[in-house]
């Protein structure tokens, strides 16, 4: 079982930036994946940020530029950098996990992740 805890969000104008971390209980295995998603009010959970332990990622095309996902092993934390926020981006945001190795086209897939964080909100302002 591994569990995973968000913190950092908050309320930002737009333009502005936000880190958001995971800390984990640690991989238990030498294969995983791990993304970021987010959920507005109303929409389906989306795909944002996807990390793989061969260092790939990926990124949902309304981020590409503005957010960067990364990791600190020693610390056991994903982070989610997100620069030049809009609107667009308030949401619930979620990490989540995988013991898998997971395909480029299953990385922003939800479906395929088995452990999820409770959520931190973001809220842009314009």
């Amino acid at each position: 079982q591994m569990q995973l805890v968000e913190s950092g969000g908050g309320s930002v104008q737009a333009g502005g930036s936000l880190r958001l971390s995971c800390a984990h209980s640690g991989y238990t295995s030498s294969t995983y994946s791990v993304a970021w998603f987010r959920q507005a009010p109303g929409k389906k959970r989306e795909g944002v940020a996807g990390l793989r332990n061969t260092g790939t990622t990926q990124y949902a095309d309304s981020v590409k530029g503005r957010f960067i996902i990364s990791q600190d092993k020693a610390k056991n934390t994903l982070y989610l950098e997100m620069n030049t926020l809009k609107p667009e981006d308030t949401a619930m945001y979620y990490c989540a996990a995988d013991r898998r190795l997971l395909f480029s086209y299953q990385l922003l897939q939800e479906n395929y992740y088995n452990y999820w964080g409770q959520g931190t909100q973001v809220t842009v302002s314009s």
